[in-house]
C-alpha cells in the first residue's frame, strides 16, 4: 500500500521525537527500511498540514500516538487511559474501532475520527426504506422510543436500519425539510411537542369494606407473578361517557370495558365481568383501582368472580402506573371531548388490539401480546 504524504510527515515527526525506526514503522503500517528512505530522501518535500482540530475532551493526534506506543509496550487499555486522564471506554472504542491491539495505527485512527467529524451528514432517515417503516409505525402511533427500540430488535444485523428516537423527534419537530411528512407529529401520544402542567386530580370518595393497597400481597408489586391488574375509567366528552380500562402488571396487556349506558357500579361491574371471561381464570387475581364512585359495589364484585380489589391512596394516580402510562397512550384512539358513548365494542377491540401490538421498552420491545402469549404457554 503506497504511503500519503501524511504519512510521510508523521514519520519525520515521530523520528525527530526519538522514537526508533521500527516503533515509526510499526505506527505508520511499514517496514523500518521504508521510514529510512523516507527520512533521508524525502526530508526535502512539503510537511503535510493537519487541518482538523479535535474538539475538547476528545483525543488529539498525540493522545492516539500514546495509546499506539502503549499497545507497543503491552500496556492495558485501563493502564493507557490512565496515563492520558481518558475515559477507559474512550480509550477501548478507539482501540477497537481503528483495527484492534494488534492492528491499531494512530494516524489512521486520527484520520478516521476526522472523516467522522464532517458536516454535514446525510440524513439517516434518507433511506427511504427506513423512513416508510418508521411512517408505518409512526401511522399506527407507537412512539419514537418504540420504534427505535424496536427496528433493533427486528433487524440486528442490519445497521442501515437502526436510527435513534432522537433523530425521528428531529425530523418530525424541527427540520421540517426532514425524511418525514410533517403532519405525522400528530401520531405522537401528546399531539404536540411541549409540555403542559398536568391536570387537577378528581377528588374521590369512600366506600365500606375497601381493602388498601398496602395490604396488597408483595408478590403484586414486584410484578413477578402475571394476574394482577389495574383499572380506571377514560372520561369522555362534558364527563358524559367512559370507557373503562383494564391493564395486566406483568405484561402491559390491555382490556377495554364497553360501557355504552354510563358507568354506574352496576354497569362497570357488568363490565368486567364480561372483560375477564375472555382470558383463563388464573389471569385474574387482583384489581388495583382509584376510589371512584364506581367501584361502590367492589365486594359485590369479589363475591361474584373471587378476585380481590385493592384501592389506591387518595391523590395517589402513581399507585397504579402502569394504568396511567397506557391511558395516555389511549388518548391517541380517543382524544379528550370525544363521545366515547359513540364508540363500538368493536371500535374498542381494534384499539386494544392495536395497543397491545405495539412495542414497549420495559418489556425489553417485546409486545403485550407476545409476552402475555409466552407466560400462557408456561402455565399452559
Amino acid at each position: 500500500m503506497a504511503l500519503t504524504r501524511g504519512d510521510h510527515s508523521r514519520a519525520r515527526k515521530l523520528r525527530s521525537e526519538g522514537f526508533s525506526l521500527r516503533e515509526v514503522g510499526r505506527q505508520i503500517g511499514c517496514s523500518a527500511q521504508e521510514i529510512w528512505r523516507i527520512c533521508r530522501i524525502d526530508s526535502t518535500r512539503g510537511t503535510y498540514i493537519d487541518h482538523w482540530v479535535p474538539g475538547p475532551g476528545r483525543l488529539t493526534l498525540a493522545n492516539r500516538e500514546e495509546i499506539s506506543l502503549g499497545l507497543e509496550r503491552g500496556e492495558t487499555v485501563t493502564a493507557i487511559a490512565g496515563h492520558l486522564g481518558k475515559a477507559v471506554s474512550t480509550v477501548s472504542r478507539e482501540v477497537k474501532a481503528s483495527g484492534g491491539r494488534e492492528d491499531y495505527r494512530a494516524w489512521q485512527g486520527h484520520e478516521r475520527a476526522a472523516k467522522c467529524a464532517r458536516r454535514p451528514k446525510t440524513l439517516k432517515l434518507s433511506c427511504p426504506r427506513l423512513a416508510a417503516q418508521v411512517t408505518t409505525w409512526l401511522e399506527e402511533w407507537w412512539s419514537p422510543e418504540e420504534i427505535a427500540l424496536r427496528l433493533r430488535a427486528e433487524y440486528p444485523d442490519d445497521p442501515m436500519m437502526w436510527v435513534s428516537h432522537e433523530t425521528i423527534y428531529r425530523n418530525l419537530f424541527v427540520q421540517g425539510r426532514g425524511e418525514l411528512r410533517r403532519e405525522l407529529a400528530r401520531c405522537l401520544r401528546s399531539g404536540r411537542t411541549t409540555r403542559r402542567p398536568k391536570g387537577r386530580i378528581e377528588a374521590r370518595g369512600h366506600h365500606p369494606d375497601m381493602v388498601m393497597i398496602s395490604d396488597r400481597p408483595a408478590e403484586v408489586a414486584d410484578r413477578a407473578v402475571p394476574g394482577h391488574w389495574e383499572g380506571d375509567l377514560i372520561i369522555g366528552k362534558a364527563g358524559a361517557s367512559a370507557v373503562g380500562t383494564l391493564v395486566e402488571r406483568t405484561t402491559r396487556f390491555v382490556l377495554l370495558l364497553h360501557l355504552p349506558d354510563g358507568r354506574s357500579a352496576e354497569q362497570v361491574n357488568a363490565a368486567m365481568k364480561v372483560a375477564i371471561a375472555t382470558l383463563p381464570g388464573e389471569m385474574f387475581q387482583t384489581i388495583t383501582w382509584d376510589q371512584g364512585s364506581e367501584m361502590a359495589r367492589h365486594a359485590n364484585f369479589t363475591i361474584d368472580t373471587g378476585i380481590q380489589i385493592y384501592f389506591c391512596d387518595p391523590h395517589s394516580p402513581w399507585q397504579r402506573g402502569s394504568n396511567e402510562n397506557t391511558n395516555g397512550l389511549l388518548r391517541q384512539y380517543m382524544p379528550k371531548g370525544t363521545d366515547l358513548s359513540l364508540l363500538s365494542a368493536e371500535d374498542l377491540a381494534r384499539f386494544s388490539r392495536s395497543l397491545n401490538n405495539r412495542p414497549r421498552k420495559t418489556l425489553g420491545i417485546m409486545k403485550p401480546s407476545e409476552k402475555l402469549a409466552e407466560l400462557l404457554a408456561l402455565t399452559g
